[in-house]
């Protein structure tokens, strides 16, 4: 199902072009969103979209959700993490899971500066790690504008992906993700002369092997195991104040279900867990057809409906 979700074929008639508008997440670092704005954009519920390891605005979750969204009245953003969707020119430093900074930035700007009065918050796998991770850094004191988060095959617990990730069932998501990030790095590195060293990489054959080499290196962190640790959601889900919604599946292949079953994972009120036994990685095919095809993406578009006051 995962790999069927990334080529089923698919249109997206209702969003029409978008307005790409920058976002200063610190200085010197700016993101790129897609904006799809309604025809009164302050009288409306605003959805925040953020994309998975090496994906993109354009990916087909992101337009899927975007579309489904937009048709049910709201403004939405899909927004690129730092260096994807060809903004590498827009920041000098990487992108790694911990970055819920940089959505904070970019919802405080749409409340404080674009008075927008409801943001919904969404994120598919490492998108959803870093949604819930803010969430949960908010603590007692989210913004009020803040309606709801949305965590859709979430990686909350980063070492235990990476090491599902390696597993040999998975080894074409592995070398996917493994050759994405590889030539991601040089295409950085060629643009930034000097300003990083590509030592070692050509030794890198799993993404902790990657995170070991490069982002750990580059991002702050002691190893791949510090990173892993400091950046995982599931650190701070206990401190969540916000309604939200996690979907995963039982048969994800790198985001294992045990994480969101076992003790480690907080219990919260404020969080609704839902995972069908059959769904793969932020596909969720259905057999219904229309707007149930991708059931992930109408039961994120009904949770958001429901939490606004505007719809």
């Amino acid at each position: 199902m995962t790999i069927a979700s990334t080529f089923w074929p698919r249109k997206f008639p209702r969003l029409g072009a978008s307005v790409r508008r920058e976002f200063e997440v610190e200085p010197g670092s700016r993101i790129l969103a897609k904006c799809h704005w309604q025809v009164e954009p302050k009288l409306r519920p605003t959805l925040v979209l953020l994309h998975g390891l090496e994906g993109s605005s354009e990916s087909g979750y992101m337009l899927g959700a975007a579309d489904k969204a937009f048709r049910a009245g709201f403004n939405v953003l899909r927004v690129n993490q730092r260096n994807c969707g060809g903004t590498a020119n827009l920041t000098p430093t990487l992108y790694n899971s911990g970055l819920s900074g940089d959505m904070r930035a970019l919802i405080s700007e749409l409340i404080e500066s674009d008075g927008l009065p409801e943001v919904f918050a969404a994120g598919s796998s490492m998108g959803g790690n870093i949604m819930l991770k803010m969430a949960g850094e908010f603590g007692d004191a989210p913004p009020p504008q803040l309606k709801g988060v949305v965590g859709i095959c979430p990686a909350i617990d980063l070492a235990a992906c990476a090491d599902d990730l390696a597993e040999f069932r998975n080894v074409i998501y592995s070398r996917h993700f493994v050759n994405s990030l590889k030539r991601s790095m040089k295409l950085k590195a060629a643009m930034y002369p000097g300003m990083y060293s590509l030592d070692g990489l050509n030794r890198v054959r799993t993404v902790r092997q990657f995170d070991d080499v490069i982002t750990a290196r580059y991002c702050g962190f002691r190893d791949a195991e510090d990173y892993y640790d400091r950046a995982s959601a599931l650190r701070v889900i206990a401190r969540i104040r916000v309604p939200t919604l996690i979907m995963t599946s039982q048969d994800d292949p790198f985001v294992p279900f045990k994480t969101f079953g076992n003790g480690s994972f907080p219990a919260n009120p404020n969080v609704i867990v839902i995972a069908p036994k059959h769904g793969g990685h932020c596909a969720f095919i259905s057999r219904e057809p229309g707007e149930e095809r991708f059931w992930a993406e109408a039961r994120l578009v009904e949770f958001c409906k429901s939490k606004s006051a505007l719809l």
